[in-house]
């Protein structure tokens, strides 16, 4: 799937950090480039866009070509070869993280409208039939309902064999005792995307440890995630929501630390030091 807002995820946010000068690599088809993928680079305002996708285009702004220059970060997601090149350039360039298939947990209890949870979930099994859509919910009624709601919504779907694929893959609804049960079951799971229809959501927000992103009520469907609400849509996967963030403008900044000592500072400081030294033996830092 061609995707404009892929490159509007990353590129927006470096923009707002001051990041300098933007690349943008992305495979041709039959007639070039996507003119939605121009149109984005457009209004990301980056500086380049080259033809070139997978692996080789990781490497290519890692190491650099002739055509295609140098970079210093590699972000945005991409299929498995994408993911993988990524890691085996980590060092050499940074990264943001190591995006895999898409997934989505659905915490709901009984208030929860079975077509919109059902709706919710098929919003990211179509994405990839190793997509991973799951229902927590404290109801069972509601558990029956988005089953029929699943079956009838996902005939409806253009993307219906990949939808279909993903659920049979990786669907799960599940039926627990509590809210609090079912937001420590999602902090295990740590999901890209966690969705809360609840009675009452705010009062489970506080209870989620891991999660790349939070959408609260039925009013915050993750679609809006996806497109406009931001401030990314590139999240961790995988469980890695347990130690990733989604890209965000600090993502786009560095630290550099500054050290100016006066006598004052040099001379409480400089017994510790040369004890330090001394015990690591190295006598030229203690000298």
């Amino acid at each position: 799937a061609v995707g404009p807002s892929s490159l509007l995820m990353p590129a927006v946010p470096g923009r707002v950090a001051g990041v300098e000068e933007i690349v943008v690599a992305s495979p041709s088809g039959a007639g070039g480039v996507s003119p939605l993928i121009l149109a984005a680079a457009h209004v990301a305002n980056v500086d380049r866009v080259v033809q070139v996708g997978g692996a080789q285009a990781i490497a290519a702004l890692a190491y650099g070509t002739e055509s295609i220059p140098r970079v210093d970060k590699v972000f945005g997601p991409g299929n498995i070869f994408v993911v993988l090149a990524k890691r085996q350039v980590f060092g050499q360039v940074a990264i943001d993280q190591l995006p895999g298939p898409t997934e989505t947990v659905v915490v709901a209890d009984a208030s929860a409208d079975p077509r919109l949870t059902a709706a919710d979930m098929l919003a990211q099994a179509e994405h990839d039939g190793m997509a991973s859509a799951i229902l927590i919910t404290t109801s069972e009624r509601l558990a029956l309902h988005v089953q029929t709601e699943l079956t009838i919504q996902v005939s409806q779907l253009e993307r219906e064999s990949i939808a279909r694929e993903s659920l049979a893959a990786n669907g799960v609804i599940a039926v627990v005792e509590s809210v609090e049960q079912a937001i420590e079951l999602a902090n295990l799971y740590a999901p890209e995307h966690l969705c809360l229809l609840l009675k009452n959501p705010w009062d489970a927000v506080p209870l989620v440890k891991h999660a790349g992103g939070i959408f609260v009520g039925e009013g915050s469907p993750e679609a809006l995630g996806d497109y406009t609400a931001g401030p990314s849509h590139v999240m961790p996967t995988g469980g890695t929501a347990r130690f990733f963030s989604p890209i965000h403008v600090g993502d786009f900044t560095k630290v550099i630390s500054l050290a100016a000592a006066n006598e004052r500072a040099l001379n409480r400081l400089g017994p510790a030091t040369v004890a330090l030294a001394k015990a690591e033996g190295l006598g030229a830092h203690a000298r």
